[in-house]
């Protein structure tokens, strides 16, 4: 507490000082919910805590399209300036990068930085014209999986026509606000061109090469990137804050990683399986409620197909009654095949950093498989068993005959017991159980020389 108190003083000490503070965020990696939640939150506190900008540092080679749209939303309304930095140098703003690149009021990047390949990806399938086989003109494999488009729309579905117009006109009209280069950008979505920081300044593309946070505030000191918004920026000076995420983002960008929140969703579903197959074990209940509504949570800020979610619902039914009911196998084959369809076509995405492994999917649906079939196997030998306890076990058993006279009685396990027999039996003799009925037992007599259990003739 204390800490806290000497850190918020020095740090008004310095904001008094200078004057001027500058928030920047930090964005490293695919642009998720996580990501979007992070950075809204970010520049809303800013606009809160009167941050004379905002720094977006940016590190990323794509994103959903959900998500990228709901960062550029708060950068477009946001009363304070958001400052577009593309670094450290090797850093990338591919895909959905360019756009919010392309959104901020003054666009950077350091040296030995690229920006572009912004084709969007097609949800569910494979992207790009299937003519050129996802490969870019030069016959390079195009970035992140993501192919160029036919610009004459010849060999491209309906969908995807619609999906590359959309995002044209999309990054235009961000280009047109900012007044940047708008035929470069459509280039960036329809053959996904990309260029390095100083080729981008060239082109029109980005407001500044910046070797450093500092180049970059310098860069704007004095201008005015809001219109109608009072003074000048005075930034030369400004002491810039670190808002890093915090745990809670950190958790939600791990969760709602597709290959986690599958895990997690696995987790919750055999926790509970197990938990009802074999009650009042405690610990796999617990963990797989926990496990499964954190998937639950990841899941609702996935881009989710619902065929997929009610596919590996049915699945989960169909396994639990197997659990419960056991059918020798049918509903658990027919269980591990609807959830593996399920999982193929969970996530309504193949954007860079939120692709599902198939090696996962494959891997566990193999190994369910094999779990249940291996169930049904011993479950399928159980019932072919003989029985090992009530009457039923004693059919095959040997005995001894105690009396004939006046009631034949014999002896099994230890135990005397009423019995009949066709053929004539004395007192002595040997014999084998055939079949119970009630109390009494049907016996017939062992051949000579046949052995017991135990060896003995």
């Amino acid at each position: 507490m204390m800490r806290g108190l000497l850190f918020l003083v020095l740090s008004l000490a310095v904001t008094g000082a200078s004057g001027q503070t500058v928030h920047r965020l930090t964005v490293d990696g695919a642009i998720g919910p996580a990501t979007a939640q992070y950075v809204v939150q970010g520049i809303e506190a800013a606009e809160a805590e009167s941050a004379s900008a905002v720094i977006l540092q940016m590190d990323t080679p794509g994103g959903l399209d959900r998500s990228m749209r709901d960062i550029i939303k708060a950068v477009l309304a946001s009363p304070v300036p958001v400052i577009g930095y593309v670094a450290p140098s090797g850093a990338r703003a591919a895909s959905a990068g360019t756009y919010i690149l392309y959104a901020t009021h003054w666009a950077a990047m350091a040296p030995g930085t690229n920006l572009g390949a912004a084709t969007p990806v097609q949800v569910g399938g494979m992207p790009g014209n299937p003519d050129r086989g996802g490969r870019d003109p030069d016959g390079g494999a195009a970035e992140s999986g993501e192919a160029p488009a036919d610009q004459s729309g010849g060999g491209a579905s309906a969908t995807e026509r619609k999906r590359i117009n959309d995002a044209v006109a999309y990054i235009r009209a961000l280009a047109e606000l900012r007044g940047r280069n708008a035929e470069w950008a459509e280039r960036a979505v329809r053959e996904s061109v990309s260029l390095s920081a100083e080729a981008a300044y060239r082109e029109g593309v980005i407001d500044q090469v910046a070797m450093n946070t500092r180049a970059l505030l310098d860069a704007v000191d004095g201008l005015r990137l809001i219109p109608d918004d009072g003074e000048p920026l005075r930034l030369a000076d400004a002491m810039i804050d670190e808002r890093a995420p915090d745990w809670r983002h950190e958790l939600l960008a791990v969760i709602t990683n597709p290959n986690v929140a599958y895990i997690l969703l696995l987790v919750g579903i055999y926790g509970l399986i197990f938990e009802l197959a074999n009650p009042g074990t405690l610990v796999p209940g617990v963990i797989g409620g926990i496990s499964l509504l954190l998937a639950l949570f990841a899941l609702q800020a996935l881009p989710v197909n619902y065929a997929g979610l009610g596919l590996i619902a049915l699945g989960v039914l169909f396994m639990l009654g197997e659990a419960l009911a056991p059918s020798f196998g049918a509903l658990g084959v027919g269980g591990v095949l609807a959830f593996g369809l399920g999982s193929l076509l969970l996530f309504d995405t193949e954007g860079p950093g939120f692709e599902l492994s198939m090696l996962l999917v494959a891997g566990v649906t193999a190994a369910s498989l094999m779990i249940l079939m291996g169930t049904a196997m011993l479950a399928l030998r159980a019932f072919r068993r003989r029985g090992v306890a009530g009457r039923a076990h004693l059919q095959g058993e040997q005995g001894e005959v105690i009396t004939t006279r006046p009631a034949l009685r014999v002896r099994v396990e230890g135990e005397r017991w009423r019995a009949r027999c066709n053929m004539p039996l004395d007192a002595g003799d040997r014999v084998r159980v055939t079949a119970v009925d009630g109390l009494t037992l049907t016996v017939e007599p062992m051949d000579t020389g046949e052995t017991n259990d135990d060896g003995a003739v």
